[in-house]
């Protein structure tokens, strides 16, 4: 684990609730934290479902802690959050939110077992090698950060808790890693809710059509008209939660009757 430099900011708090032997593991984004996750984390904990909301390395403290963390870490981080969620759990669901959603992608490639996934504005789709290459540009000439993709969010006064800037080298190692997740969506045969906002100022909504195209599961699509691209903060946030209730209601309760 990347070591961490400062404290963990307000509201950045990893959230763990013990509540039936069926759990959600929730995933939040990129430079984001659990904030942006909470209002879904605590809607299925309300419900009575386990949850377990992980602060993902580098994130939550201070942009430092991020600049030498890789998807390596990210990655391995879920997994092990899943590890300890399933060895409590008979039925485990997903939730991730941009990155979050990449991850949980990541996650249900390799574990059959998951029951469904609720994917918010999910990053699946590689950028044009143009941008890859810009990207790598900007590192060869010395620039290693670049103002932040936070608080993109339509309604008034609506804010994330989230770092100001995004470290390059951090951003390049997110586009290999969804490269590799983009190769293998056709693995992903559970039922997904995919939740898309129409305006999205960080991932392009042509990420949702992909995963829509190639995922071997059912997949529903709900747009999302009011909101950009951290829904889950934004004017729609109650038709995310609604809907993700629904979706893990629905992949989970077969479980929780018995």
């Amino acid at each position: 684990m990347p070591a961490v430099s400062a404290a963990i900011l307000p509201g950045a708090e990893p959230f763990l609730h013990d509540g039936r032997p069926e759990g959600v593991l929730v995933l939040h984004g990129f430079s984001g934290n659990p904030h942006s996750m909470r209002p879904v984390a605590d809607a299925l904990a309300d419900a009575g479902w386990s949850v377990s909301l992980p602060l993902l390395p580098g994130h939550g403290t201070v942009m430092e802690d991020m600049v030498p963390t890789r998807w390596d870490d990210w990655s391995a981080a879920a997994e092990d959050a899943y590890q300890h969620l399933a060895a409590r759990c008979d039925a485990v669901a997903l939730v991730g939110l941009s990155m979050g959603g990449s991850l949980a992608c990541w996650l249900a490639e390799r574990h059959p077992e998951i029951r469904g996934l609720a994917l918010v504005n999910p990053l699946v789709q590689p950028p044009p090698a143009s941008v890859v290459t810009t990207v790598r540009q900007l590192v060869d000439s010395g620039t290693e950060i670049v103002p932040g993709i936070g608080s993109d969010i339509a309604k008034e006064g609506g804010v994330e808790v989230t770092y100001e800037g995004s470290p390059l080298r951090a951003v390049l190692s997110l586009f290999a890693g969804v490269q590799e997740v983009a190769a293998g969506l056709g693995k992903i045969s559970c039922p997904v809710l995919l939740l898309s906002s129409r305006q999205d100022h960080v991932v392009d909504p042509a990420s949702g059509d992909r995963l829509v195209a190639e995922v071997g599961g059912p997949v529903e699509r709900v747009w999302l008209e009011r909101s950009y691209h951290v829904a889950t903060l934004d004017h729609d946030a109650d038709e995310v939660v609604a809907r993700t209730c629904e979706l893990v209601h629905s992949v989970l309760h077969g479980d929780a009757d018995r």
